[in-house]
């Protein structure tokens, strides 16, 4: 006799599809056909077709204007910091890299911290971060920033009641000097809602070429959801300065999150496009005396495809 299985979740079906669809995005958005875009290798309806249609040429025009804003980064000196935080699975990554991925990456970089080491755990809290910091002409996207001391420290108790009041009592003196000093700090934070985070994690389980992103103490975040919300809600109410506020990012519908996000950021600095001379190509020089070298064969890689 066989067992009866349980009822299938249309809800959490589609979201698992709408996570393997987005996964395909990623791969095409650099290099996209008309095919692809007309979705009918996924086998979309014309809404959604026409919906995936209308994101990518919206994404494609603030790319644009990210190029732009990159200019007057370098033409200015200004310096930029923008954190990135939020739920595991909020889609911070994602956004991450669609704001890098058409930017100078000496210009425009990411900085992603690993848990700190043993000389790291002495130094003061802000320390390694002071050093991922711009210079002129440069933009710095933390990927989690020093807030992970009001988050997964505070929640996996990695820190003290004592360390964490002062944290609560140092970062917006810190901020403050930032900005002083001519830094411009923008602060995100994606919130994603608990279906949707369960979503996320079930289709990283079942996807091998996202397993990688679930440690186990993801999966241990997930497990204490109220306890992050908890955390979450104080670090909002005592580090949210005029200096620095907070922006929360509605995250459930990827997508949307990215494209609000980057409109944001783009809405917050006075940039404007940047004059620059005409490019022409110079003619390659060509020496009679100069016989090019054959490659050893043994040096090609073989052709596979």
């Amino acid at each position: 006799m066989t067992q009866p299985t349980a009822p299938i979740d249309q809800d959490l079906l589609r979201r698992l599809q709408d996570d393997v669809i987005d996964s395909y995005d990623e791969e095409l958005e650099m290099e996209i056909d008309d095919r692809l875009l007309a979705g009918e290798t996924l086998g979309l309806s014309p809404e959604a077709r026409e919906t995936r249609r209308m994101y990518f040429r919206e994404l494609f025009r603030l790319q644009g204007e990210l190029v732009k804003l990159q200019d007057w980064v370098v033409h200015t000196g200004e310096r930029v910091v923008v954190l990135f935080e939020g739920r595991d699975a909020a889609g911070k990554g994602g956004a991450i890299k669609r704001i890098t991925q058409r930017l100078n990456p000496r210009v425009c970089r990411v900085a992603a911290l690993p848990a700190p080491n043993d000389r790291e755990k002495t130094q003061w809290y802000f320390q390694r971060y002071v050093a991922h910091l711009p210079a002129a002409g440069e933009i710095v996207l933390f990927d989690r920033s020093w807030y992970n001391r009001a988050g997964v420290e505070r929640v996996m108790g990695f820190c003290s009641d004592d360390e964490l009041e002062e944290f609560f009592r140092s970062v917006p003196e810190f901020e403050k000097m930032l900005v002083r000093s001519g830094i411009r700090i923008f602060k995100y934070w994606f919130s994603v809602s608990d279906d949707e985070q369960e979503a996320r994690f079930l289709a990283r389980i079942q996807d091998p070429l996202k397993q990688w992103k679930l440690s186990p103490m993801d999966l241990e975040s997930r497990r204490r959801w109220e306890d992050y919300t908890r955390a979450k809600e104080v670090m909002l109410e005592r580090t949210h300065i005029p200096e620095a506020p907070w922006w929360v990012v509605q995250a459930v519908d990827k997508k949307r999150s990215r494209l609000n996000c980057i409109h944001h950021l783009l809405q917050q600095m006075p940039y404007h496009e940047i004059e620059h001379a005409p490019v022409a190509l110079p003619p390659r020089q060509r020496r009679e005396d100069y016989i090019r070298q054959p490659v050893p064969h043994n040096m090609i890689i073989p052709e596979i495809y």
